[in-house]
């Protein structure tokens, strides 16, 4: 039903992943597979929503209505099985402002944030930018997958903890926490005073067969002592809207995140943002279930074509997200080297690995998400680039 094989040229729009492509990668004709939005067509119902407010003619300032909480309640119950009610949804425009503003609100300068690497780069600007000490909780790799390491968590947690941030489920690695891992960290953390800040952006963009569980709803203590949170930009592909949700079911939490929000004018958001959410969530399963059956096709098309064509390059099987965390370490590259190589080789423009901190080193993240012809020109330039190396 849905064109998922469409063309579009995003250039010359202002599009972050086009249209910086020189400043970024000192090249602008590389196959950009980097920053994470699709380049899908934002869901027909969406844009008729939208469409339907500018001919209303006027934008002034708008609020979140009832609907607005009332699609985002129900599509959690229906997708994630956790019942959230409307006092607990507050709102941010963005997932990363939030991310900072918990730092704010929930730690002090000095204070301790635990992070997983390699994980999403803002997290370790959320916690070192306002003045707070990382700590790093990498995650393990094991013979069965990424792995989140409990027992050096243990040893990381100090008196001056005060906060861990978790990718749920994981970028980049694609890891999607089952209740038993994320039920051993809030047990870890019960009773100590912090705040586990659970990014569950891209919650709905599971792979067939995985399933996700909010960290929240694992139980009673570990929804008293986090935060979640969650929006329909990685879903729909409405990133450029600025409009996330922040589920906070403990009052005294929520109190100091709204204080917080409110205090720097960041609450009221935009006119547009609400209508896209209600609409998406309201209407949009339908859609997401042919998208994930097309981003399973291109994510097989990498494991195979990788397997027949290119073994050098491993990938790391995602069970969520439309990032694919490649293995490169057969290239024998450094971070730079490694960049240089498919940007000036290959002309593709992907995520060196290092930048998501420890353990991401001879990795390269792709994002997948993109028509199929794109992804298939991609990897054969790839393809062609390694066979220059002669290994």
């Amino acid at each position: 039903m849905y064109d998922f094989d469409e063309l579009i040229d995003r250039s010359h729009t202002d599009c972050v992943k086009y249209d910086l492509r020189e400043s970024v990668f000192g090249r602008k004709d590389v196959i950009p597979m980097w920053v994470a939005d699709m380049d899908f067509r934002t869901p027909p119902f969406v844009l008729k929503a939208l469409e339907e407010k500018i001919e209303q003619g006027i934008l002034g300032y708008s609020f979140r209505p009832e609907g607005y909480f009332t699609s985002l309640i129900g599509w959690i119950r229906n997708h994630h099985n956790w019942e959230v009610k409307k006092e607990w949804i507050v709102f941010s425009p963005g997932v990363v402002p939030a991310l900072n503003m918990c730092t704010l609100a929930y730690t002090d300068p000095g204070d301790e944030i635990i992070i997983q690497p390699p994980v999403y780069t803002p997290f370790f600007g959320a916690v070192e930018d306002h003045g707070r000490k990382l700590v790093f909780n990498n995650l393990r790799e094991t013979e069965n997958g990424w792995r989140m390491d409990t027992e050096d968590l243990k040893k990381k947690i100090s008196t001056h903890t005060r906060m861990i941030i978790l990718s749920n489920p994981h970028n980049p690695v694609g890891k999607a926490w089952s209740a038993g891992e994320l039920t051993e960290v809030a047990e870890i953390c019960r009773g100590k005073n912090i705040v586990v800040l659970s990014d569950e952006i891209h919650c709905d963009l599971m792979m067939p067969g995985n399933k996700h569980v909010p960290f929240a709803s694992v139980s009673p203590e570990a929804a008293a002592m986090s935060v979640t949170c969650m929006a329909p930009s990685k879903t729909f592909n409405l990133a450029g809207l600025s409009t996330s949700s922040i589920i906070i079911s403990d009052k005294i939490l929520r109190d100091r995140f709204h204080s917080t929000i409110t205090g720097l004018h960041m609450h009221l958001g935009n006119i547009f943002g609400n209508v896209a959410s209600e609409t998406a969530y309201t209407y949009g399963a339908g859609w997401l279930k042919e998208l994930m059956s097309y981003l399973k096709d291109n994510v097989d098309l990498v494991f195979e074509y990788c397997r027949t064509e290119m073994p050098v390059i491993r990938p790391v099987k995602p069970e969520a997200t439309y990032m694919i965390w490649l293995d490169c370490r057969s290239l024998k590259m450094n971070g730079s080297s490694l960049q240089r190589f498919f940007v000036e080789k290959a002309g593709v423009g992907m995520n060196e690995g290092s930048t998501f901190g420890p353990g991401g080193e001879g990795f390269m993240r792709m994002n997948v998400a993109c028509p199929r012809a794109t992804l298939q020109k991609a990897l054969d330039q790839i393809n062609e680039a390694i066979k220059t190396l002669n290994l």
